[in-house]
């Protein structure tokens, strides 16, 4: 098994709390991270029909079987259970009694919130990064490798094809969800949706736009681009505007939560037809974006990433904030170094004294320079966030 760096975090947080609750897509490995670093818990899949049935039918009844020190796998299966479980932790106290999982954030945080909440603390696992991968002794000399292979687990402990894969986690897994969640009268008007949005990874999104491109109204856009990202499928990069201006920008970009489903929605076949494709930017850019996301949450922090746009010309890939100091990274898929690509940091940095370093993520060697910002080859770029 390939170590996971969030497993320190999660072993901490047993020790400060009753229940600890890991969510993220499906098939990035929550069960197999709980399982193996919990090896003293019980274990109870909730997809499975006679355990979920008695859950929904006979929750004391289960509780008696499964009552302490328990892993409780896709619990947004049943969200009634949470309440018995805050019955019994606020009984017994003490930390380390629960740990949920869960694949969908609109059905849990509702009923975290209102049955655990200051009882459980919540960690997102998303599939493997490059400094696991590495850690695993599994690597590539390009990133077009490492996009075309993906980052889900399976692709590796089972030596499967990406493309196949990600074909079938997309039927599987993408589109189950959703129709578990919506009305989907026409999967084929869905699918067209999830292609056109892949064709729009990493831009400042048009809602009407996309709504006349796939032929259904911008409501409908908007409930299914939040259904994609409550189900990990898509992550949302908010603007950042606090003191940095008023004419600014202020549409969300999306990426994808595992570039390898992207590489996929696009039709890439292998990894040469990457850096010839007129979107390698786009995808080198979600490869980073979510390889900082990932530093941050192995981490056990918030996301608090952000991009900066406006009017004037001024923008950079990624502001993330951490209290009131901000770092500013930039993302180009060059293999050369230039000090024009350095333009949008300096430009930033002039615009507020808050941004304490700047990042330029590339192709290339890495290499602090005296001005503060540092070139970091984008292999790297998961280590040196995740120390800042």
């Amino acid at each position: 098994m390939i170590p996971r760096a969030i497993e320190e975090e999660l072993h901490t947080l047993l020790a400060e709390y009753p229940v600890v609750t890991i969510l993220g897509p499906r098939q990035a490995g929550k069960t197999t991270l709980a399982r193996h670093a919990l090896k003293d818990f019980q274990y109870c899949n909730l997809e499975v029909p006679e355990l979920r049935d008695l859950a929904s039918k006979d929750p004391k009844a289960l509780l008696t079987r499964y009552s302490n020190r328990v892993i409780f796998d896709e619990i947004q299966r049943v969200p009634q259970l949470l309440s018995y479980i805050q019955a019994m932790v606020d009984e017994r106290g003490g930390a380390g009694q629960f740990v949920l999982t869960g694949s969908h954030q609109l059905q849990l945080t509702e009923a975290i919130t209102q049955s655990l909440a200051g009882r459980t603390a919540i960690l997102h696992l998303l599939p493997f990064s490059i400094s696991e991968l590495e850690g695993g002794g599994i690597s590539f000399e390009r990133f077009e490798d490492y996009v075309f292979h993906g980052f889900l687990p399976r692709i590796y402990d089972q030596n499967q094809r990406p493309t196949r894969a990600y074909a079938n986690y997309y039927q599987t897994y993408v589109e189950r969800d959703v129709r578990q969640l919506i009305n989907l009268k026409d999967v084929s008007l869905f699918e067209k949706f999830v292609k056109l949005l892949a064709g729009r990874a990493g831009q400042v999104l048009n809602y009407q736009s996309l709504s006349n491109d796939v032929g259904v109204d911008s409501n409908t856009i908007k409930s299914w681009l939040s259904i994609l990202e409550a189900s990990f499928v898509i992550f949302k990069l908010p603007p950042y505007f606090e003191n940095l201006g008023k004419r600014v920008i202020k549409s969300p970009k999306y990426y994808f939560m595992d570039v390898g489903l992207l590489v996929y929605l696009l039709g890439i076949q292998e990894p040469d037809q990457i850096s010839r494709d007129p979107l390698v930017g786009n995808i080198f850019e979600n490869l980073i974006v979510i390889e900082c996301l990932k530093a941050r949450y192995n981490q056990g922090k918030t996301s608090n990433l952000y991009f900066f746009r406006d009017s004037n010309g001024n923008e950079v890939d990624i502001i993330a904030q951490d209290g009131r100091e901000l770092t500013a990274i930039e993302i180009k898929s060059s293999s050369t170094f230039h000090s024009s690509l350095l333009k949008n940091l300096r430009k930033a940095r002039n615009l507020t004294d808050k941004i304490t370093h700047g990042y330029l993520v590339f192709n290339g060697e890495s290499l602090e320079l005296s001005d503060g910002n540092s070139l970091v080859n984008f292999r790297e770029i998961g280590r040196v966030w995740g120390n800042r």
